[in-house]
């Protein structure tokens, strides 16, 4: 027992350090978005920054990687991008196009890079891939993000699930699966990950230098209307542990979705959220993840960085470089 213990006492740590290490690089910034609803806006794009703030799009704000060449869809949103432990950098999106409805979208895109260049695809339809069950009966798998499980020793996908009345999910809650070894399909049946009385969508979870992890998530419903709440924890699926925040994270009452929380090289972190309603996006620094100040709402000007439901991770100079070489 106490071998056991130890053994995932240092897997801890060594995730812990592997995560933070991102901390330490270069101070370069890779922010993979997209930019509307309409078809040839439902793609990925790329944008870098050297303070993780002001960013430039990169390829003339342009796709980097067209939807109709990796979705079922042909349209892709909310891509969430992480740096994995092991040399691969791993994408994730809702396979989906706006313009075909609101419930048309039943899977996920899956994808791989080791230098985020060259990606390797793989769809994720529910309605094939869950055949025979409730999970078959979604109409929404929306904002699909990843995160290394040290329990399962497994990358961990998370997402919001919604079915017609006669499926299990008539109120968007947040589910999860695994990934398999080479990030090509899911590997169980969606599990619920918390409960919440009212609908959860767009999850983000973090995990800070002291080993707690922080879960943004948006709902409405309540007496508040819309708004982006958190719990934090230090075990993922343990949530009789887990602590709600008080109050709405961020410093205003505009609606948002689509967080996204990132460290910065100085070791404050910027959270920046999709304010879908008025076309623009918004970010905000914070020293503790709990409190948080705007410094930068993005220009509504046409032609202007503008991006929608995206991810950022910190990148070394030389990735930095390699992406504005390979697209001027």
């Amino acid at each position: 027992m106490r071998k056991t213990v130890m053994t995932f006492f240092l897997l801890q740590m060594l995730f812990t350090t592997s995560v933070f290490c991102n901390k330490h690089l270069d101070g370069y910034y890779l922010f993979v978005y997209f930019t509307g609803n309409q078809a040839s806006k439902q793609q990925i794009c790329y944008a870098l920054s050297s303070d993780g703030i002001d960013f430039v799009p990169l390829n003339g704000g342009h796709p980097v990687i067209a939807s109709d060449s990796i979705a079922v869809m042909k349209g892709v949103r909310d891509p969430h991008i992480l740096r994995g432990t092991n040399g691969w950098f791993y994408m994730v999106a809702t396979d989906m196009d706006w313009t075909k409805g609101k419930w048309s979208n039943r899977g996920i895109v899956m994808m791989r890079s080791q230098n985020l260049l060259d990606w390797e695809h793989h769809t994720v339809d529910f309605h094939q891939r869950f055949a025979g069950t409730e999970a078959a009966k979604v109409n929404a798998v929306w904002a699909p993000q990843t995160i290394w499980d040290p329990a399962a020793q497994k990358y961990m996908i998370y997402f919001s699930l919604h079915s017609e009345k006669d499926g299990l999910y008539p109120q968007d809650a947040i589910y999860y699966t695994y990934a398999n070894a080479d990030f090509s399909d899911v590997e169980i049946i969606p599990k619920r990950l918390f409960e919440y009385p009212y609908p959860t969508i767009d999850a983000d979870i973090v995990l800070d230098e002291a080993g707690i992890y922080h879960l943004f998530f948006n709902t409405w419903g309540g007496a508040d209307g819309l708004l982006r709440r958190q719990y934090m924890f230090t075990d993922l699926h343990d949530q009789d542990k887990w602590r709600l925040v008080e109050g709405r994270m961020q410093p205003n009452d505009i609606a948002s979705e689509g967080s996204c929380a990132y460290p910065l090289a100085g070791g404050e972190w910027i959270l920046v959220y999709d304010c879908f309603r008025d076309g623009f996006s918004q970010f905000c620094r914070s020293k503790d993840l709990i409190q948080f100040e705007l410094v930068r709402t993005t220009s509504m000007d046409k032609g202007a960085f503008s991006p929608r439901h995206g991810t950022v991770i910190q990148i070394t100079e030389k990735e930095f470089e390699i992406l504005k070489k390979r697209y001027k």
